[in-house]
């Protein structure tokens, strides 16, 4: 197997400080760009910035963020996960990206779906009962405008567009991808677009995605599209062994799927279900080389050419976070390339 790009993701989750206490959302967006800073100086390929409008997530502008990291850095690929493009104007997105791609010397790379959670659409004046068709409408209006400039375009939400010029023009080809949570009909809308597809698999066996990678090979040959990469965002935590990083994530994702539970009706978190999904599920937590041997394994069980690991959930302190990239691009991403090539 040719070798798997791995980046790190993250929701700008606000950290403890030394005091035990939240930190301030300033202080936090600073250490983002710093754990940025230092992914890039390990080699890591990608580092995605989810775009959220909450009280426990600091980052509600990621593209600020991604070109003061593009300022500090070299290497590394800047992007989101995801841009919330229901809830936004695609040309205005576009322009963002655009801009972002040639301060990075193309090194841009947006990951746009309709998020997570909602608070963007009341948020931005946008009806929930249009959900399907805003991210419908605004993604082919997206990918029209990446691969053509000038363009026309007509939809239901907003005027036509008739042989318009958006500036600044992508000087440099510029990668977008779109996150898929897991409907056939997604699968297949990437595929038309002529987009990539980002996989969220947060929960259970990652294997059971196996039938959407089959599928956007099948809607590739049926469209006659070019199979292009596929990736996986999964979340997951470094530590020197196992039971540090077991123990030390625990109480912050306790704290972090307790409280999204509580708003969503979902069963009480418990420690067993933790632990159960770090051993079967798309928890990637442990030593080094208990994370490397997974994320190989999913890789080669789905064929994959990318993983992005989520490795902030809940309030973990920045130092920890720190430690965490630290040992993914030390120690993590040449085993798995390791592994994979052997």
């Amino acid at each position: 197997m040719s070798q798997v790009e791995l980046g790190l993701d993250t929701f700008g989750d606000v950290s403890l400080g030394v005091d035990g206490q939240p930190k301030p959302m300033d202080h936090v967006l600073r250490d983002i760009v710093d754990e940025a800073v230092l992914a890039d100086s390990l080699g890591i390929h990608f580092i995605g910035l989810g775009e959220h409008h909450r009280s426990d997530f600091a980052i509600s502008a990621p593209e600020m963020l991604l070109a003061a990291t593009a300022a500090r850095t070299t290497r590394i690929k800047l992007g989101t996960a995801v841009t919330v493009l229901s809830s936004d104007d695609p040309i205005r997105v576009f322009q963002r990206f655009s801009t972002l791609n040639a301060l990075s010397n193309g090194r841009a790379e947006p990951i746009l779906g309709r998020g997570s959670f909602t608070e963007s659409y009341p948020l931005f004046g946008y009806d929930l009962q249009d959900y399907e068709l805003l991210f419908e409408e605004k993604l082919d209006l997206f990918a029209k405008l990446a691969r053509q400039n000038p363009f026309s375009w007509q939809g239901q939400h907003r005027s036509p567009l008739a042989n318009q010029t958006v500036y600044p023009p992508l000087g440099q080809p510029m990668t977008v991808w779109v996150g898929v949570g897991g409907s056939p009909e997604s699968v297949v809308r990437v595929v038309r677009q002529d987009l990539q597809l980002m996989l969220a698999i947060i929960g259970g066996d990652p294997r059971r995605f196996a039938p959407y990678v089959d599928l956007y090979q099948r809607a590739c040959a049926q469209l006659g599209r070019p199979q292009r990469p596929i990736g996986i965002h999964s979340p997951g935590f470094v530590a020197a062994t196992d039971e540090e990083a077991r123990e030390t994530l625990w109480p912050h994702y306790a704290e972090m799927f307790g409280r999204i539970g509580r708003e969503r009706g979902w069963p009480p978190t418990t420690k067993d279900r933790y632990l159960d999904e770090i051993a079967h599920g798309s928890l990637y937590v442990g030593s080094p080389e208990t994370v490397a041997r997974k994320i190989a394994a999913t890789v080669r069980a789905l064929g994959v050419q990318r993983f992005d690991m989520k490795y902030s959930t809940g309030p973990v302190p920045h130092g920890q976070l720190l430690e965490c990239i630290r040992l993914y691009g030390e120690k993590v991403i040449p085993m798995v390339q390791e592994m994979l090539a052997g």
